[in-house]
């Protein structure tokens, strides 16, 4: 990316994406908060248990997975939305669902409904993270890469702004119509939620107005060849196969069939008062009724693998069978871990009493074959969407992806574990929790926003590679500020500087980050590549974190901040490589790819 003047680079902020990506940051930050921190409040301030809270608070995997069904994005056009385009489609129905199901919370009291209003929580946590795998797919189209660190500077500062919305306003606006912890009131819930479902609006009408990026040619967007009811249908049974067949193998497993096959039970106690049996056998029926030759048929629009595109339920097909990947493979290793496996190589037990007795290897058994029948040869046709934009990722940078990839994972790795204990140190520290959120809420939220604009701005003139340099650099340093605070104490001014620096670096390093991973992604997978990289640097720094605890009280905390302070060494190294690699690449900042931005 060549450089630009000083005046070019502002005028990259005057751009009408800008102003959209804006408005559509805003969107996106509303719904996030309001199925995790605030819902966590209101349930707590209506008496939920607090076990009940923390298993609402697993409606985060959406957001987690969302990488799984981003495919469907790139590949397919919505009916009837679909005259507004591929991109603008996909927002208008999530941004409605999320405004909807909003609405449905707020018509909810947890204390006598709450299935409902965690069920409807999911919708809106689905909802809103299909929005973000579009806006990040409408921002990578909309223009080319000179412009992704002020279009991601937009966007999060809408996103921000929303997200203090969502906390902080939302809760203020609960007390303001009447509702405390001491004096709950679920009508002052129902119009907080109703104002914030209206707050959805401005996002919606920015999706029916700004215009739709071109689609790259190999997007068909031909009507599909089976009918609404066919692939309904097909979907459903196929739903229903990936519930029953794994439920099948767990009744069974509860049941006393064991106990009848070894003559401990007889078969009328089995079909009289055996209920795990019988559901077994419920199970069973369905799952031959959907698998028999007369549903194949009809499971046509979602068996049938297409050689110039992907449909619609081929699309949920390839999401489905990696969801069960995802899920299998793990669980696999743990059951075969809990069982005695190791017992039967080492002769203390027979593989008779493994079958008979050992549930955890039964279980094990049970996921093998799940992932077994997921990743044969009959199911990668199946899985051809969601494998196809990782298989063009390396075929693209071959032995390079594994570069890419490991600064991608490494990239957020030091202020990302840091942060992690960041909370806990001000407590330790001595600070009070009105001096916590006073200063990370103004002076952070105002340096994050600022750091954003600046990176977005120094892209634009000086280029990529040597801002992603700089915003890692000042990652990592700024973690040693926070260790001079260790011998400090409550010390309000050190604190206000320190945040201050540490969320100026983190927008700058945010800004020119999403800027190198929008110019790695192919836009034929826009959607699906970019929301892959997304999660993947994400990954590591989070398995790390969980453990920063176990640092903290091993090293204190003065070592723990220095410790990951030289986390960043490595990020800083595989920048520099990737940074001379790229000179030699005949455009300088990123490898080129096969299709060219609008």
């Amino acid at each position: 990316m060549p450089r630009k003047s000083w005046r070019e680079a502002l005028a990259t902020y005057a751009n009408p994406a800008t102003l959209a990506l804006l408005l559509l940051g805003f969107a996106a930050g509303l719904p996030y908060m309001l199925v995790f921190s605030t819902l966590s409040v209101w349930l707590r301030e209506a008496g939920v248990a607090r076990e009940t809270i923390g298993f609402a608070s697993l409606i985060g995997l959406a957001y987690a997975f969302k990488w799984v069904w981003a495919p469907m994005l790139d590949q397919w056009r919505l009916p009837l939305l679909g005259k507004l385009g591929r991109r603008r489609s996909w927002l208008v129905l999530s941004q409605a669902l999320v405004a909807i199901g909003l609405i449905g919370m707020a018509s909810y009291d947890p204390q006598t409904h709450l299935s409902s209003l965690i069920a409807l929580a999911v919708l809106v946590a689905f909802a809103s993270a299909t929005q973000d795998i579009a806006v990040d797919a409408y921002r990578l189209e909309i223009l080319g890469d000179e412009h992704q660190a002020a279009l991601a500077a937009a966007y999060m500062t809408g996103y921000r702004v929303a997200a203090l919305l969502a906390t902080a306003g939302a809760l203020y606006f609960a007390e303001g119509f009447g509702s405390t912890a001491k004096d709950y009131q679920f009508s002052a819930w129902t119009g907080t939620y109703m104002l914030f479902a209206l707050l959805m609006l401005p996002g919606l009408l920015t999706s029916i107005w700004m215009r739709e990026p071109p689609a790259p040619p190999h997007i068909n967007v031909a009507p599909p060849k089976h009918g609404f009811f066919h692939q309904l249908l097909a979907i459903s049974a196929v739903i229903v196969l990936i519930i029953a067949v794994p439920t099948m193998f767990i009744q069974f497993y509860q049941s006393d069939l064991v106990p009848m096959l070894l003559g401990d039970v007889s078969m009328q106690e089995l079909l009289y008062s055996d209920r795990a049996f019988l559901r077994a056998m419920l199970y069973s029926t369905l799952a031959c009724v959907c698998a028999s030759g007369l549903f194949w048929g009809g499971l046509a629009p979602v068996l049938k693998t297409a050689a110039a595109r992907y449909g619609f339920f081929h699309q949920l097909l390839s999401v489905l069978l990696l969801i069960i990947l995802l899920i299998a493979v793990p669980a696999m290793v743990t059951q075969f871990y809990e069982s005695d496996l190791m017992l039967l190589f080492q002769g203390q037990v027979s593989l008779q009493d493994l079958l008979y007795y050992d549930r955890a290897f039964l279980r094990a058994l049970l996921y093998t074959l799940l992932t077994g029948l997921s990743i044969s040869s009959l199911f990668w046709g199946g899985m051809a969407p969601v494998l196809t934009p990782i298989n063009d990722f390396i075929v693209r940078y071959r032995w390079q992806a594994l570069l890419l990839l490991s600064l991608i994972a490494t990239y957020r790795l030091s202020d990302t574990v840091m942060g992690v204990m960041a909370n806990v140190f001000y407590i330790d520290q001595g600070f009070t929790k009105e001096q916590i959120a006073s200063v990370s809420k103004v002076f952070g939220l105002v340096m994050t926003l600022l750091g954003a604009g600046v990176g977005g701005l120094l892209i634009v003139r000086f280029g990529i590679m040597p801002i992603l340099l700089i915003g890692a650099t000042a990652s990592a340093a700024t973690n040693l500020m926070f260790m001079l605070l260790v011998g400090m104490g409550p010390h309000l001014n050190m604190l206000i500087v320190t945040i201050s620096c540490d969320n100026f670096s983190a927008g700058l390093a945010t800004s020119a980050f999403v800027a190198y991973l929008s110019s790695l992604t192919n836009l034929k997978f826009s959607a699906t590549q970019y929301a892959l990289l997304s999660s993947i640097m994400l990954l590591l720094p989070r398995l790390i974190g969980g453990y920063s605890g176990v640092m903290v009280e091993s090293l204190g905390y003065a070592h723990f901040f220095l410790a990951t302070a030289l986390m960043g060494i490595p990020t800083l190294l595989l920048i520099i490589i990737q940074w001379r690699r790229d000179k030699r690449q005949p455009n300088g900042d990123a490898p080129v790819a096969p299709v060219e931005r609008a």
